[in-house]
């Protein structure tokens, strides 16, 4: 299955010869945070069947399953990826001064 990559992950693909290794306290730090980052918890959601179904529509039109569409949201809002389409075209208009 092929995903398609978001700027900055196309970024770190076509940077990826540039890495170098890291040692040490920043390592462990490193591998402390992706042994985290691993870690699922399991929780019980309420959501109404509406919603619900617009998820599993949506998650199917990008060829995902609808649980690992539900948790790339949270990641990525959780994380400042995910922004509101309205405040985002507001903020272009205040830009461009109309």
């Amino acid at each position: 299955m092929k995903y398609e990559l978001t700027p900055e992950e196309q970024e770190m693909e076509n940077s990826a010869d540039q890495l170098r290794s890291v040692s040490g306290e920043k390592r462990q730090k490193v591998e402390d945070m992706l042994g985290r980052a691993r870690k699922n918890e399991v929780i019980s959601l309420r959501i109404s069947e509406a919603d619900l179904e617009m998820i599993r529509n949506q998650a199917a039109a990008q060829g995902l399953p609808y649980q690992t569409f539900i948790n790339s949201i949270l990641h990525k809002y959780v994380t400042g990826q995910l922004y509101d389409r309205q405040e985002v075209r507001k903020l272009l208009a205040e830009m461009r001064g109309t």
